[in-house]
């Protein structure tokens, strides 16, 4: 169009979709994430952790994170609700424990070596890095509650340089390649 307006979109709402959820998460496969595992405390005592690939950096000032989990979690009340989570960044010699908070039932934290954090939620031994924060804010999209964390403090493994960080891609893990 000779105006300039080739490309604008003036709408309201979204489009309908011209596609189905299958196609939508395999289109989203194609987007290789790192692998956390997100532990928190509940009001009892108890120790909650699962395992996300929704996470991301927001902003360095103040220091935000993000990340995703399921409203129909069984976890969703707890991390809602408390003041503190941990992200735990993982290694690829850490996919035992992936699996573990992805599908275990009972005590996921059995046998796992953990330490406390100042907020008193468990920071992952061997962990890349790790991340407590502050449960900022929570907004509902979709089947969805992103969490939106502010960093009160965070730290790297004394060898993160000479390990290797466990990724998703593809509907399986993996381990990056350096292509330098």
């Amino acid at each position: 169009m000779p105006d300039g307006s080739a490309g604008k979109v003036n709408a309201k709402r979204a489009a309908t979709p011209d596609f189905d959820s299958t196609a939508f998460r395999n289109a989203l496969s194609q987007f290789a994430t790192g692998v956390t595992v997100i532990t928190t405390r509940a009001e009892d005592g108890s120790l909650i952790g699962i395992t996300a690939s929704s996470f991301n950096s927001v902003s360095l000032t103040p220091p935000l994170i993000l990340w995703s989990l399921a409203t129909r979690a069984g976890s969703m009340p707890v991390f809602r609700e408390n003041s503190h989570y941990v992200v735990n960044v993982l290694a690829a010699d850490q996919l035992d424990i992936c699996k573990r908070f992805a599908t275990m039932k009972g005590d996921r934290f059995a046998g796992v070596p953990y330490t406390l954090s100042a907020s008193g939620t468990p920071v992952l031994d061997g962990a890349l890095a790790w991340f407590e924060c502050h449960n900022r804010s929570r907004y509902d999209e979709g089947d969805h509650v992103i969490f939106v964390g502010e960093v009160e403090r965070c730290g790297v493994h004394a060898q993160a340089g000479d390990r290797t960080p466990l990724v998703f891609h593809g509907g399986s893990f993996h381990k990056p390649q350096s292509l330098g």
